[in-house]
Formats: C-alpha cells, sequence, structure tokens
C-alpha cells in the first residue's frame, strides 16, 4: 500500500497531535505490534523532529507538503517496511547506527552476543577482535566502544554492506581501531584473533518464505539464507575457527532457536572447547554459544 497508489491516507489539516494519534489509531487497527512507538518515531522522522521538539509542536497544522510526506512513511510501514528502514538508522548498545536495504537491522536479541564477548574477555587489554559478517558492524563497533585498548576487523561478503559499517565507524569515532575487509567469513583472515564474534545466516532455506514481512521483504537474503539445515555458515566458521583464534582465544556466536546443541558439536568437532553453557537472552532463549580455543 502507497499513498499515490490509494490517494492520500490522513485528512487534510491536522494538527502534528492530531496526526500522530490518526497513524497510532491507523497501526493499531491493523494489528501492528507497537503503534504509539512507530506512530511517534514515522512523525519525528517525517517532520524532522525529536522527542522534545514533537511535544511543542502538537498544536501546529501540518502543511501540505508535511501532510504528503507524512503519508508516504506511512504507506511504507503499512507495507510492514520497518520503521529503522524508513528512518534509516536503529539504536544498539545505546549507539546510533545507520541501516540501508544492504544490511540487517541490529536486533535488541543480538546484544546478547555483544555481553557474551564482554563477559570473557580482559577490557584493559590490546585485544584483537573480527566480526564476522558484520553488516552495519553494529557488534564490533559496540564492543569497540567498550574496549578502549581494542582493535576490529568486520569482514563481509557484501562490499555495500562494508561501505555502511565504515561509514557508522566514521561517525561513532572509531574507525581509527576498525578496518573492514570484503571476504567470506574469516576465509582471509590469518589468525591471531583474541576474540571472534559473529551474527551469522542461520534460517533454514525453507523457512524464509515463513516469516515475519518485515523481515522477509526488507531484510537481504544474504544475511538470513544459512542453508538447508540452517547450518551453513557455522560449518564454514567452525572450519576456520582454531586457525583464527590465538591459543586462549574465545568465540560468541549468536544462534537461532533450537541450533544450541548442533553448533555447540561443530565447534567440537573441529578442536575448540565449548566451557561455557549458551548465553540466553532476555526473553530466556539460548542466543549466543561460547567457544573457545584451547590456551
Amino acid at each position: 500500500m502507497s499513498a499515490t497508489a490509494e490517494g492520500s491516507i490522513l485528512a487534510p489539516s491536522l494538527t502534528v497531535a492530531q496526526a500522530r494519534r490518526t497513524l497510532a489509531e491507523r497501526l493499531r487497527g491493523l494489528g501492528f505490534d507497537t503503534p504509539d512507538l512507530d506512530a511517534r518515531l514515522l512523525v519525528g522522522h517525517a517532520l524532522g523532529l525529536d522527542h522534545g521538539a514533537l511535544a511543542a509542536a502538537s498544536t501546529r497544522l501540518l502543511t501540505r507538503a508535511e501532510t504528503e510526506k507524512l503519508d508516504v512513511v506511512l504507506g511504507r510501514r503499512l507495507a510492514h517496511e520497518p520503521v529503522a528502514r524508513i528512518r534509516g538508522c536503529k539504536e544498539f548498545w545505546s549507539l546510533p547506527f545507520a541501516v540501508t536495504a544492504d544490511v540487517l537491522v541490529p536486533r535488541p536479541e543480538t546484544e546478547t552476543v555483544v555481553e557474551a564477548a564482554l563477559a570473557v574477555v580482559a577490557r584493559d587489554r590490546a585485544l584483537r577482535m573480527a566480526d564476522l559478517g558484520t553488516g552495519s558492524g553494529a557488534i564490533l563497533l559496540a564492543l569497540l566502544s567498550e574496549l578502549p585498548a581494542a582493535f576490529g576487523l568486520g569482514t563481509d561478503r557484501s562490499e555495500r554492506a562494508l561501505g555502511v559499517a565504515q561509514r557508522n565507524a566514521g561517525a561513532l569515532g572509531l574507525s581509527r581501531r576498525a578496518a573492514f575487509l570484503a571476504c567470506n567469513f574469516a576465509d582471509a583472515i590469518a589468525g591471531g584473533c583474541d576474540l571472534v564474534v559473529a551474527n551469522p545466516p542461520y534460517v533454514r532455506t525453507g523457512d524464509i518464505a515463513t516469516l515475519a514481512p518485515d523481515v522477509r521483504d526488507f531484510d537481504p537474503r544474504l544475511a538470513l539464507d544459512g542453508g538447508g539445515d540452517g547450518l551453513a555458515a557455522y560449518r564454514s566458521i567452525a572450519a576456520d575457527a582454531a586457525r583464527v583464534l590465538a591459543p586462549g582465544g574465545w568465540l560468541a556466536l549468536e544462534i537461532g532457536s533450537g541450533q544450541a546443541e548442533a553448533v555447540s558439536a561443530l565447534l567440537v568437532e573441529h578442536g575448540l572447547a565449548v566451557p561455557l553453557a549458551p548465553r540466553r537472552d532476555l526473553a530466556g532463549h539460548a542466543r549466543v554459544v561460547i567457544g573457545r580455543r584451547h590456551p
């Protein structure tokens, strides 16, 4: 659905507050999960107003141009385009990240990877880190923001995704400690990493069609498709892990539902220890498998 296809969605001569309520009611009526939050973010984005300015402008009448712009963003959301993609940004680990069609939108559950990594490394060491399939750079840059002596390398098969990650590194002031390389996971990494992290594609190919439209229709297929059993990326990463990790180095991998045992077995098969139980996310799901190269 779009404004151009169906005409104006919003009535003319609305105030900012009325437009926000109208958007929320439309989204709520169609079963969207967070209609009030979506409406606030979309109106703020369309009008170029932050939360405080949005409240201050609540009684102002929208101009025709503003109404047309809101029609467009509402039409995009009604087509299930994620709010973060419409706005072009998403917060992760309390940091702002630019997102484009070339990268996954960073998700709250992926912060569990950052938590798991920080729990096993020494924060004051000059760590060498790698983020395999870095996408927007969210995991790598979140870790660098917490580890001031660390240096990180992000890899990705998509050069356009790497461009997004590089821009995010610059915007966050982390470019001097972050580098990016086009390759398949760890193929071009020589070794010596104290920490390797990844949120690899783990959806079974046959299950992609069943995903929510926000994911299925807007996330890059390359970042979703884990092969027939969802484990193709883990096989590749596990095969390289002992070579890439320094002795005693740690590996933290995000996993999908029910994959903890299979991914752990792959790591053990390739010579790593799995000394810790999978780390669970806030919903209680096993989210991160943690491996280690023997010291």
